[in-house]
């Protein structure tokens, strides 16, 4: 291997410490191996200290390895038994994860973006961050939710929805209008006084029914919240506030009428420890963003995707000041609403607000397996399981668009939400060809987030969960490849698949 000396040279190097990247790290540091973790931002966690704390888990058997180790500790934070609390508060995960990546002895640089990456033949020798690091290793983890080291390194990949042609799977595609919770249950005029979309609404025609359009599940953030007056941060009113962006959550208020519940606005119900709870999207207009602006991300570059993640925190400060003193919103939802709002606790260094923008689905590999509808489906055997699933297929939201209805012998232009499924499957295992490139491709590169998937099956394995595990299987795989100097694809997976069982990783249900 072609290495400069100059740079510091590691076993194992990780893009991204999300929860996965911190399970790799601790796996491959806790078999002997030189590791560090490099993280584009400041935290470590990813979604899980980002605000996602109310977890979700599908079926607990199939939790293990570090994953359940992680459960575990958080159950002891609390004194309540693993499965007594569904999550941790934001702060408690992180403080979780640094400690572990800190007794584990692994390095973790933040503040710094992949820049350049070098490859020899097969296989990556460094790459170079935007601030002018170079990071060497034998083998590389790609556990960011971007993938944007799998896509530097020249795998291939691909975005957003397939057509059901292509997988042969019954739920692919741009999918009908479906009445549904999220969906507007009352007519709803899409347009402003000029004859043009509303705010929040997405402008790009909608694709046949089936087909395939790179849509994208639309992105948003897991809000902490509290209704404790004493750790209580009233939503403040945004900077440059435009009341006008809400004028379709208005009219939706008004023809839903007195009946309607700030529950069908906000889900308060993912309660947490000390007296916070996990604020979910749900119903027509919340605080997923479905303009289509989660479509332009996956492959933007860093300065578009900082524009979008300020986009959606900008809507997600004007929508939640809205519900809470708006005149248009009626008086029991902001009174219901005036009674959450920020931790004090929670985000310190960010105004309260989360620090990790909820990235559902960004690039998917095209891996030596791509796992698809049928395998979650028919629980398909894996010769190579290096974990399992169970989570239905949780497909949010892709796109707000509008369509003429007929209404009184005419036609009237309503507003509707079209993408959202959730389609229960039976516990499934994900193989290891799932997380490498195809052999020609690349040969020293594990992928445990950015999975090689349908967009279908992925909308399973992306709970977070999943991606601790995932991430327990590539740390460990990559020591496997480092001591037996192999290409990844060429590990062991008999002998991956019996350390892993030594390590709690659940790899099929009896």
């Amino acid at each position: 291997m072609v290495t400069d000396t100059r740079m510091p040279a590691f076993d194992v190097v990780i893009y991204g410490a999300t929860a996965s990247g911190v399970t790799a790290a601790v796996a491959a540091a806790r078999a002997g191996l030189r590791v560090a973790v490099v993280e584009p931002g400041r935290h470590v966690g990813g979604m899980v200290s980002g605000g996602l704390g109310w977890t979700d888990l599908g079926n607990h058997d199939v939790i293990g390895g570090l994953a359940l180790e992680f459960y575990e500790q958080v159950g002891r934070h609390y004194g309540v038994e693993t499965w007594g609390v569904l999550g941790p508060e934001p702060h408690v995960a992180e403080r979780i994860f640094r400690d572990w990546l800190r007794d584990a002895g692994v390095e973790v640089v933040f503040d710094a973006r992949l820049d350049y990456v070098e490859r020899v033949g097969l296989a990556i020798q460094w790459f170079t961050t935007e601030n002018g690091h170079n990071f060497a290793a034998r083998v590389f983890v790609d556990a960011s939710y971007e993938g944007d080291l799998l896509a530097r390194s020249g795998v291939s990949y691909t975005i957003g929805r397939e057509s059901v042609e292509q997988h042969g799977e019954s739920w692919a595609g741009r999918q009908p209008i479906r009445p549904d919770q999220h969906n507007f249950s009352v007519p709803v005029s899409p347009f402003d006084a000029e004859g043009e979309p509303l705010p929040f609404v997405h402008r790009r025609p909608m694709v046949p029914e089936g087909s395939g359009d790179g849509g994208v599940q639309a992105y948003g953030f897991r809000l902490c919240l509290t209704d404790d007056p004493e750790n209580r941060v009233p939503f403040p009113r945004p900077e440059e506030y435009d009341a006008s962006e809400f004028e379709l959550l208005r009219r939706y208020l008004a023809a839903a009428g007195p009946g309607l519940h700030a529950d069908r606005l906000m889900s308060l119900s993912g309660r947490l420890p000390s007296g916070k709870c996990d604020a979910n999207s749900i119903g027509p207009f919340s605080t997923n963003l479905l303009d289509g602006s989660s479509w332009e991300y996956p492959d933007a570059d860093y300065h578009r995707r900082q524009e979008i993640r300020d986009h959606h925190l900008r809507y997600t400060q004007g929508l939640l000041y809205s519900l809470a003193n708006d005149p248009g919103v009626p008086e029991h939802i902001q009174a219901r609403m005036s009674r959450w709002g920020l931790c004090s606790d929670e985000f310190v260094d960010t105004e309260h607000w989360p620090h990790q923008l909820y990235v559902r689905e960004s690039r998917r590999m095209q891996g030596e397996y791509i796992l698809t509808q049928a395998d979650l489906e028919e629980g398909r055997a894996q010769y190579d399981a290096v974990g399992m699933g169970s989570y239905n297929i949780d497909i949010r939201e892709v796109q707000r668009v509008w369509m003429w209805v007929p209404r009184s012998m005419s036609l009237a232009a309503e507003t509707f939400n079209e993408g959202y499924l959730s389609i229960p499957v039976m516990p499934y295992q994900i193989p290891y060809r799932s997380l490498v490139p195809r052999y020609h491709e690349c040969e020293n590169l594990i992928v445990p987030v950015c999975v090689s998937a349908s967009h279908v099956a992925f909308s399973s394995v992306r709970m977070e969960p999943q991606y601790m595990i995932l991430g327990h299987a590539a740390g460990f795989a990559a020591s496997l490849a480092v001591r037996d100097d192999v290409p990844v694809q060429r590990v062991s997976t008999v002998q991956l698949r019996h350390e892993l069982a030594d390590q709690r990783q659940v790899l099929a249900l009896s």
